[in-house]
């Protein structure tokens, strides 16, 4: 081989060489570039979560822990004007009422009431179908322990921060008002327009959920 040939075959490979560097060097930065997206995605992703979960236990700090300031944590929440819109013109909210028949305990998380309709509420931060089934217990018992209501149309009505099993679905199959904690703290209703609430003033005997 002259060298004239050799310096050809040289730079051919120098050339190659050259090329397949500028490739990889190309695929290290790209795939640099990808780990340093799905890093900052990661970042991103993880700062939400927790932003998310800061605000839930606000929430539940906000129904919860803080149980003295319910009534007026419901009222700036808008739940009057909520069952207002519905037709049912509240114009007294109590929370936290009490009875006591033969030996046995009933507690009524929030009340809402006219002169001829009550709604009886519970909240719940997480809620589930087993703490629906427990309230209708309670709503069908309503009258023996509060019986000041009884000539009233009872609604029953549930406010969930979180809803799971769908329960949220059970409860408007059972004829139960379903609110939940919407944007800038606000409850809202999942009930939608067609929803025809069931009276437990009229329920005579115990039914079971559907």
């Amino acid at each position: 081989m002259t060298s004239e040939q050799m310096e050809k075959s040289f730079k051919e490979i120098w050339d190659l060489f050259k090329a397949t560097d500028a490739r990889l060097d190309k695929r290290f930065r790209e795939t640099e570039l990808s780990i340093k997206e799905t890093d900052k995605i990661a970042r991103e992703t993880s700062e939400s979560v927790r932003e998310l979960n800061l605000s839930i236990k606000q929430l539940e700090r906000l129904f919860t822990s803080e149980w003295g300031k319910l009534i007026e944590s419901l009222a700036e929440s808008g739940i009057v004007q909520v069952f207002q819109n519905r037709g049912i013109a509240i114009t007294e909210l109590g929370s936290r009422m009490k009875s006591q028949k033969n030996g046995r305990n009933m507690e009524v998380d929030f009340l809402l009431s006219n002169s001829r309709e009550i709604v009886v509420g519970e909240v719940k931060t997480t809620l589930k179908v087993q703490d629906v089934k427990e309230f209708l217990v309670d709503l069908h018992e309503f009258p023996t322990f509060f019986p000041r209501y009884k000539d009233s149309h009872t609604y029953g009505a549930m406010i969930g921060i979180r809803i799971e099993e769908e329960a949220d679905k059970f409860a408007y199959r059972n004829g139960l008002f379903v609110l939940t904690v919407g944007g800038e703290g606000m409850l809202k209703m999942l009930n939608d327009e067609k929803f025809q609430p069931t009276d437990f003033s009229k329920m005579k005997a115990q039914q079971g959920a559907v």
